[in-house]
């Protein structure tokens, strides 16, 4: 890195905390403050004791609170770094998929592909390509989060007011969400109510899965059948619940599992699909809808299907 790539932080910084930045976590706060500096770096001298909050060591999982003294040792930050991490051809679709934006919070039409966030083996996701969009911004935070290969609407706050109140909004099921999912073979009922408590496991290969299981969390998702095709079923989902791959998993154990699942679908029917050219999950968050956490005004947002999904079901025979 040369040193024209670089910013000098030389001096220690003794950061207050305001009302918009309390109850966020250290690492997040950090991470948007110090724009260019690699998380790995941010995370080392947080465990060094070298970051300290009121005088004293803390963890990076650490909330803050109204009122807090956070000490950043000096760092050089890299102008540059950050927007490496960010594919082109993501920065071209953050671009062209707001669907709706005020002053407290966007909602993304999220492409398929890209994880929400950076992490296990992906440099950046969605939260990264916008706060290189968007360096002016103080403040832009996930409020839930969509599977790598789901695509549709995704909530990102940009106040932290905001934020906590669109949080209370998710954990009281005040948000109610519509997915489309395209499902293997044919459905024969027209609507169905999935109660099935869900387990996060680990399987033998490592791989992150969710299994049905009585000592589960409660969820719930109710299906209703949209069109009939040939060899698939497209499904309108609903979740009462934001499990971890929960309409995946409940769509499973209908034995009518997602078009394109990887992880609980059926190979030799995603071997199929792959042949004609489709290669994702289809799995898109269609809808929603909630009372606007400044406003109290109520709020609906259509994602349109992607051209992708949208060739795929044109290309069924419908029934």
């Amino acid at each position: 890195m040369s040193i024209e790539e670089q910013t000098i932080i030389p001096k220690v910084q003794l950061v207050e905390i305001s009302e918009e930045n309390c109850d966020q976590r250290l690492d997040n706060f950090l991470i948007t403050r110090l724009k260019g500096v690699p998380k790995s770096f941010i995370y080392r001298i947080v465990r060094k004791g070298e970051v300290r909050v009121n005088k004293g060591r803390v963890d990076v999982s650490y909330k803050l609170a109204t009122g807090d003294v956070v000490r950043i040792p000096p760092v050089r930050v890299s102008e540059k770094t950050e927007q490496s991490f960010v594919p082109t051809n993501l920065r071209d679709l953050l671009l062209q998929g707001i669907l709706y934006e005020d002053d407290a919070f966007l909602i993304l039409n999220k492409p398929a592909g890209f994880p929400v966030h950076g992490g296990s083996g992906y440099a950046s996701g969605i939260i990264e390509g916008l706060r290189v969009l968007r360096p002016e911004a103080r403040f832009l935070e996930l409020v839930h989060r969509l599977d790598r290969d789901t695509s549709g609407c995704l909530l990102i706050a940009k106040k932290r007011s905001a934020l906590r109140r669109l949080h209370e909004l998710f954990r009281d099921d005040d948000v109610r969400k519509s997915y489309l999912a395209l499902l293997t073979g044919q459905w024969a009922r027209k609507k169905q109510v999935v109660n099935a408590p869900l387990q996060k496991n680990v399987s033998k290969g490592g791989e992150r899965m969710v299994v049905i299981s009585r000592t589960g969390k409660e969820a719930e998702t109710v299906f209703t059948r949209l069109k009939l095709f040939k060899h698939a079923t497209l499904v309108s989902a609903a979740p009462k619940t934001g499990r971890t791959h929960q309409i995946r998993v409940h769509a499973a154990s209908l034995g009518h599992p997602i078009v394109g699942d990887d992880r609980y679908g059926l190979d030799e029917v995603n071997r199929e699909f792959k042949k004609r050219g489709y290669k994702r999950m289809f799995l898109h968050a269609e809808q929603v809808n909630f009372q606007h956490p400044v406003t109290g005004d109520m709020l609906t947002v259509t994602a349109p299907l992607p051209q992708q999904l949208n060739e795929l079901l044109k290309s069924e025979e419908q029934i």
